[in-house]
């Protein structure tokens, strides 16, 4: 496989980016070059996200797009893994005749043999130890701490494609986040089906706090991020954890997909609608600064205007920085598909545009009252001169940035560190000036 040009297509969320970083370290390590135009690549993937409709329809159409490359590029050999490949593999099989070769989500050291047969006719021994490839920025990773989930959600197809939940190892996690953070990763971003759960398969108890703590230890990180938490196993000692050390980010992404008891219930999910009060007013005393992100679902079989309004009234009375809403989707083999109920998708709509409309106001609030303060920021874009950088609050991918002007004369890269004056506000965005006495080069 040596010098065989590989391109990879991921789709879908960050869990499976590490898959997609982790077939391509196994491909590198048998002495494949990954390249970023697909007509170059002999070897194109698409690593696809089956998780509701309208992922699985661009999945389709990535691979539809890319099978071109047959005609009009290099490429000998169209490779389709990942969620809708685990998922819908007898029907892709028979029926997606432009995929030379298709594979689940695990067993990556296996699809690189397959990949090496197919193009050399042989399996080649790895010509070095297999490293994830990032595909994020160098100074920024994820680490996954656990796969699959044990919850299941009556809407949710993950645990029919990746199963129960099996949480990794806290050496094993301390030891991965150490070798990123000597190859230039200051910013680790934990994630998982649902990180909240972590170690209870293993340890008998949630250790996620455990974990947070051993990761601060590790001189080179400088921050670390929180996100997919379930919140019946958010609690207290988590949340003194997280206040507790100044290298993780005080934000947390805790979904709660809706509060009416019913709704909860119907769609399967642990804990009370009192506890993600009590917990959702315990992180507001604690630390009134602390960013709180969660996604909700509209439109579920069965919910009412009044169940409905219950949300609303909840999101009003316990503002969340961020919030991202999805009307329902029915998921084959999802004990909701199979509800009655179900709703007319104008419905759903409606009730979307209204929550988000509620949501815009209060996120434009939430801004407007960080204009004059001073904040770390990583800059993560620079285009025509403005520095597009993230502070503790706002996530990479899922949140929005703060633009500030590059002064003139000083040298800025992304990567760096800066601090930021807050000087105006918009619903997603901020803009800021650079303190110049206070910018940091890594």
């Amino acid at each position: 496989m040596k010098g065989t040009r590989i391109g990879m297509v991921s789709l879908g969320c960050s869990k499976n980016r590490v898959d997609s970083e982790e077939i391509l370290g196994e491909l590198v390590s048998r002495g494949a070059v990954p390249v970023n135009d697909p007509a170059e690549a002999e070897v194109i993937i698409v690593n696809t996200c089956g998780f509701i409709e309208s992922a699985k329809t661009d999945s389709l159409d990535s691979v539809f797009e890319m099978a071109q490359y047959k005609d009009t590029g290099s490429c000998r050999l169209l490779v389709v893994c990942g969620c809708l490949s685990e998922r819908y593999y007898d029907d892709l099989k028979a029926e997606l005749p432009e995929a030379d070769l298709i594979w689940g989500v695990k067993d990556h050291a296996g699809l690189a043999e397959a990949i090496d047969q197919r193009i050399t006719g042989e399996i080649t021994s790895p010509v070095c130890a297999a490293s994830r490839m990032l595909t994020t920025p160098p100074y920024r990773a994820y680490l996954r701490i656990a796969d699959g989930c044990d919850n299941r959600c009556t809407y949710c197809a993950i645990p029919l494609i990746r199963g129960g939940r099996v949480s990794r190892p806290m050496e094993q996690l301390t030891e991965e986040a150490t070798e990123l953070a000597e190859r230039g990763v200051t910013e680790l971003t934990v994630i998982a089906q649902d990180t909240s759960a972590y170690g209870i398969d293993l340890y008998g108890e949630p250790r996620l706090a455990e974990l947070l703590k051993e990761l601060a230890k590790i001189e080179k990180l400088r921050w670390i991020r929180l996100l997919y938490t379930y919140p019946n196993t958010v609690d207290e000692k988590l949340i003194d954890a997280i206040n507790s050390e100044p290298k993780i980010c005080n934000y947390i992404d805790m979904p709660i997909q809706h509060i009416d008891p019913d709704m909860l219930s119907a769609m399967n999910r642990h804990g009370t609608a009192e506890h993600i009060r009590e917990i959702t007013d315990y992180i507001r005393s604690a630390n009134p600064d602390f960013i709180l992100r969660t996604t909700a679902i509209v439109g579920f079989p069965g919910e009412t205007e009044e169940q409905f309004d219950t949300l609303m009234g909840f999101f009003r009375e316990h503002p969340y920085d961020r919030l991202g809403a999805f009307t329902y989707s029915a998921e084959d083999g999802t004990p909701a598909a199979e509800m009655d109920g179900q709703l007319p998708e104008a419905v759903k709509q409606r009730r979307y545009n209204r929550l988000m409309r509620r949501q815009m106001r209060i996120s434009l609030e939430a801004n407007k009252k960080r204009i004059g303060r001073v904040y770390e920021a990583l800059v993560d874009d620079i285009a025509d001169g403005i520095a597009y950088c993230r502070s503790y609050a706002e996530a990479a991918e899922v949140d929005g940035f703060i633009k500030a002007a590059i002064p003139e004369g000083v040298n800025i890269a992304c990567g760096d560190y800066v601090n930021a004056l807050i000087t105006s506000a918009d619903t997603y965005d901020l803009t800021a000036e650079i303190i110049l006495s206070s910018a940091s080069r890594r």
